[in-house]
């Protein structure tokens, strides 16, 4: 997923592609298309609830699909479905409100979608992904830093990839704006959400 991206620029091309080599020599072997495999697969954030702790979640019904290009990072794109019915913070409760019209609407908006637009490499393993980002029928732009964590072939034979991220949003950039005041001070529900994402994606034969 670090490997993410439209072309830009031939200079730009160029540079990132010798940059990823020198670094990464084994990455030009991961060039090619793959399906992110969701039972391997983490899509989670972190919410601050009431000021005082973190509620942690995920989302568990995903697909997406990856063309990696392993020599020039900037050719590779990424494509992503959250269907939001499927968000699970551990309480049943939570996430009924969750998926009500106080946010995410999930009758009326099912399904979360990312695409990639951009990609660098930072050297060593670490990129930085830049995507449309679409909740609620808002896009808005999403950068991911992300960790390539490497290549392997599985029992089974299938040829995998890894790569683990995180970025953060204000949830109220795409109408997610319901809250509630403490009497303490302050509010239930963060505006800030922490994104993390451990990948693992298979090959296509």
């Amino acid at each position: 997923m670090g490997l993410f991206g439209r072309k830009n620029s031939a200079v730009q091309t160029s540079t990132v592609s010798q940059a990823t080599a020198a670094a990464n020599p084994h990455l030009a072997a991961v060039t090619g298309e793959y399906t992110i495999d969701p039972a391997h697969s983490t899509l989670g954030f972190v919410a601050r609830h009431a000021m005082v702790t973190n509620v942690k979640g995920k989302f568990n019904d995903f697909t997406g699909s990856l063309h990696l290009d392993g020599r020039d990072p900037a050719a590779s794109t990424a494509s992503i479905d959250v269907k939001m019915d499927s968000i699970d913070t551990g309480s049943a409760d939570r996430d009924g409100h969750l998926k009500s019209a106080d946010f995410f609407k999930a009758d009326e908006f099912p399904v979360m979608t990312f695409r990639s637009t951009r990609a660098q490499a930072l050297g060593g393993d670490g990129f930085r992904i830049t995507g449309d980002l679409t909740i609620l029928g808002v896009t808005k732009p999403l950068a991911i830093d992300l960790e390539f964590s490497g290549a392997a072939k599985d029992p089974f034979g299938n040829e995998r990839v890894g790569f683990e991220g995180k970025a953060e949003i204000l949830r109220s950039e795409w109408g997610l704006t319901w809250n509630a005041a403490l009497e303490t001070g302050g509010v239930l529900v963060s505006d800030k959400i922490k994104l993390h994402f451990d990948i693992s994606a298979i090959k296509n034969v």
